[in-house]
C-alpha cells in the first residue's frame, strides 16, 4: 500500500511541473511535436529511475552523518551532506551521458530532433529535485526509492505529453494574436496544474486516528458551574455596591 500510494502521489499530487513547476525549461521547448515530447518523456523517465535510487544509496552510505560508520568506528563522525549537491549531478550526467549514447545509436532521428535538450536533461532541475526531494522526505528503502523515481518520471511524461497534443490541436485553433507560443502555453499549463489540484485529496482517505469524545465530561460540568457560581456572586456583589451608591 506504501509503495503504491506513493507511486500515485509523485505521478498526481506532486507533479514536477504542475505541483513544483521544475524542468520547465524543456517542457515549454521540446512540446511542440508529440513524437519529441515522447522521447523526451521517456528519457527522463529512464533518468529518474536509476539517478534517485543510485543517489539514495550515496545519501544512505556516504553523504548522511554518521553514514561512514560501515568503514569503521573512527569514520562515525564524519559528515559529506555538503558533497549533495556534487554527488548528485555527477550521477545523474553520468546517466545522460548514457541515455544520449543509446539514443543516438538507435534512434538518430529523435537524438537530432531533442537536439541539445537531450544533453541539456543533465542540468534539467526536475531530474536534480527527483534526487533532492527524495533526500528531503527520508524515503526509507531503495524500494521507495525506485517507485518515487519512475512515478516522478511518468508524471514529468504526462505533462509534456498532454502540453504537446494540446499544441498540435490549437496550431489549427484561432488563438488571438498576442497570446499565440508561448503565450497561450503558459495559460493552458495553469489551467493543468489548477486541475491536477484536484488531484490533492485523492489518497487523503484511509484510517483515522479515533477522535476524543466532544461531548464534556462530569469533571468539566463541575467546573463550568463553579465558574457560573463565582461570575453570580461578582454580579451580587456589583449590584449591591451600585445601589448604596444610588441611595
Amino acid at each position: 500500500m506504501e509503495h503504491l500510494e506513493l507511486f500515485f502521489k509523485s505521478i498526481f499530487i506532486d507533479n514536477m511541473v504542475f505541483a513544483t513547476f521544475l524542468g520547465m525549461c524543456s517542457y515549454l521547448a521540446v512540446s511542440k511535436k508529440v513524437s519529441t515530447a515522447v522521447g523526451l518523456g521517456a528519457a527522463v523517465i529512464f533518468v529518474l529511475a536509476i539517478t534517485v535510487p543510485l543517489n539514495w544509496l550515496l545519501d544512505q552510505y556516504i553523504l548522511q552523518p554518521g553514514a561512514l560508520s560501515w568503514l569503521g568506528e573512527e569514520y562515525a563522525a564524519y559528515d559529506l551532506s555538503f558533497l549533495s549537491f556534487i554527488m548528485f549531478i555527477a550521477t545523474i550526467a553520468t546517466m545522460v551521458q548514457l541515455v544520449e549514447i543509446v539514443v543516438e545509436k538507435f534512434s538518430p532521428s529523435l537524438y537530432n530532433s531533442l537536439g541539445i535538450f537531450l544533453p541539456l536533461i543533465a542540468v534539467n532541475c526536475a531530474i536534480l529535485g527527483g534526487s533532492l526531494f527524495m533526500q528531503s522526505r527520508e524515503i526509507e528503502s531503495l524500494g521507495l526509492a525506485l517507485n518515487y523515481g519512475v512515478g516522478s518520471g511518468i508524471g514529468w511524461f504526462l505533462a509534456i505529453l498532454a502540453i504537446a497534443a494540446i499544441r498540435e490541436k490549437i496550431r489549427y485553433s484561432n488563438v488571438p494574436p498576442a497570446l499565440r507560443g508561448l503565450g497561450i502555453t503558459f495559460i493552458i499549463t495553469g489551467l493543468m496544474a489548477i486541475g491536477f489540484m484536484s488531484f490533492g485529496g485523492m489518497l487523503t482517505g484511509g484510517d483515522e486516528e479515533a477522535k476524543p469524545s466532544s461531548e464534556p465530561t462530569t469533571t468539566t460540568i463541575e467546573v463550568i458551574k463553579e465558574e457560573i457560581k463565582k461570575e453570580e456572586a461578582i454580579l451580587k456583589s456589583d449590584l449591591e455596591i451600585a445601589e448604596n451608591t444610588n441611595k
